[in-house]
């Protein structure tokens, strides 16, 4: 049966409206109520001054504004008065302690200048180093103010800083799926981004991985591996993209775009990291010693079995253990893409890789929860679902701070103790595994799958979107590239348009 021709092609999505939550999920409609109900039949979507991708970058400035609010005890007081009470009102940040214990407050340099204490140079990413740099630069006030002024000051900054990085996940988020910008909404509203988004500088890496994400959706690929490589050199999870984007590629012969955008994020990564590596190569080896060298820590099951079990594991083991677990889960996803009877969408695989790595590492930070937040509402835009899962981290953001505030409370035991940490740990991990089982259902079911269920193929997928499969190792698969052909008109990139195209 012959192929759609580009133009009817171009019509048929032309005449597609914009996908609107409350006809299709529940909890949206139920949420819709506070608003006054759902969207009525002749609404005008798109139109005037509040379009989705407004009020999603809005309902982010506000909902990350509240995250700041829910800091202001540890910014007055608790940041500088012993460590436990910013443990018992669950506002602990990194940003103004790693202002003095850094560096930044005597004016050293990143990887150039030798710190005093333990951490001799700093342990974070190249381009991380860099906006911890910038941050500082415009951080105003005089040496000769207290150290806590200073320290206030530069989380303000770097708050402002990151705010922005916000905006960018909400919007890339709410502009790749043309016909679901609403589904940027479950981004702004995820209680556990508001709570985690100043914890640490993870939203630069985020950002930029949505704004790859984004790239790709639009046929952009060596943008997509430029900011890909900027993102790696910000954070080393977002490398794990290109896993699941080259058995994409396999299965639908898109060899030279993958072959662009792998070269696109090699370069990228190495115009950050050479001058480093070249000048000072020990200072740019400590992030990858550290992440080596690091024993088991908060969040992992790993700290659940070493707790229980009153024995620790020795750092390469787990080390090692992890690496192979990695794989294995790695090879399963790689399996499940090959074999699937219709080729599975970018964001779903993409979400699964991430959530993998996030199982298997031997600490989990509450902020890393950030990195699946854009991911997963890409791979399964569904509020219930991911709601449970919402829950699931905000209790395991109250149980670390808690089981903190308990272990550094001295006689007090104030929190949370062991068992009930690790029950949180458990919670983190189960609740992670659900999205996960729901998103495999998905791509064994395609007729499940919230973003499928109008027809489309793979509305993140840029060059893979509508492509038929040119290598099928399993019988019955091959059913996914028989959709509908990419038009040139559709490689523009719109941050804030008023209509949906």
């Amino acid at each position: 049966m012959p192929s759609p021709s580009a133009e009817d092609t171009s019509v048929q999505q032309q005449e597609r409206p914009v996908v609107r939550p409350t006809d299709q999920d529940e909890v949206a409609a139920a949420g819709s109520e506070l608003f006054g109900g759902r969207v009525g039949r002749w609404a005008r979507l798109g139109e005037g001054p509040l379009t989705p991708v407004r009020v999603v970058a809005l309902t982010m400035i506000g909902m990350f504004a509240l995250g700041m609010v829910q800091k202001i005890p540890c910014y007055e007081w608790a940041w500088f008065r012993g460590a436990t009470s910013q443990y018992t009102h669950a506002c602990y940040s990194d940003i103004p302690h790693l202002f003095l214990g850094r560096g930044f407050a005597d004016g050293l340099i990143p990887y150039f200048d030798r710190l005093s204490g333990d951490m001799q140079y700093l342990e974070y990413p190249v381009l991380t180093g860099v906006f911890m740099q910038i941050a500082s630069w415009l951080t105003l006030t005089p040496d000769s103010d207290p150290i806590q002024q200073r320290e206030q000051m530069y989380w303000m900054v770097n708050a402002g800083m990151l705010m922005i990085c916000a905006v960018i996940i909400a919007v890339c988020t709410a502009r790749t799926h043309r016909r679901r910008p609403w589904d940027g909404l479950l981004v702004a509203l995820a209680p556990a981004f508001a709570l985690t988004a100043t914890i640490n500088w993870d939203l630069l890496a985020v950002a930029l991985t949505a704004a790859a994400m984004l790239m790709w959706s639009r046929s952009r690929v060596l943008a997509f591996g430029i900011l890909i490589g900027l993102a790696t050199a910000a954070k080393l999870y977002p490398v794990l993209l290109l896993g699941p984007l080259l058995v994409l590629c396999w299965r639908a012969g898109r060899w030279r775009e993958y072959g662009t955008a792998l070269l696109g994020a090699a370069t990228a990564w190495l115009v950050v990291n050479l001058p480093v590596m070249l000048y000072a190569p020990e200072g740019w080896r400590k992030f990858y010693t550290f992440s080596q060298e690091r024993p088991i820590d908060f969040g992992s099951f790993w700290l659940i079995i070493t707790q229980r079990t009153g024995k620790p594991i020795d750092v390469e083991t787990v080390n090692t253990a992890s690496v192979v677990l990695m794989v294995v889960f790695c090879a399963g996803i790689a399996g499940l893409a090959l074999t699937a009877a219709r080729r599975p969408r970018f964001a779903q695989l993409a979400f699964l890789v991430v959530a993998a790595f996030i199982l298997t590492n031997k600490v989990y930070s509450p902020q890393y929860v950030l990195w699946l937040i854009p991911l997963a509402v890409l791979a399964r835009p569904r509020w219930r679902d991911f709601l449970i899962w919402q829950a699931c981290e905000v209790m395991y953001f109250l149980g670390i701070w808690f089981y903190l505030a308990y272990t550094s409370g001295g006689d007090k035991h104030q929190g949370l103790p062991q068992e009930g940490y690790q029950l949180a740990i458990a919670l983190h991990l189960l609740g992670t595994l659900y999205l996960c089982a729901l998103v495999v259902r998905d791509i064994l079911l395609p007729e499940k799958d919230p973003v499928r269920r109008d027809g489309a193929d793979d509305p993140s997928g840029g060059v893979l979107d509508g492509s038929p499969d040119a290598f099928v190792p399993a019988p019955g698969a091959g059913a996914s590239g028989q959709h509908q052909a990419r038009t040139a008109t559709e490689t523009r990139v719109e941050w804030g348009a008023a209509r949906e195209r």
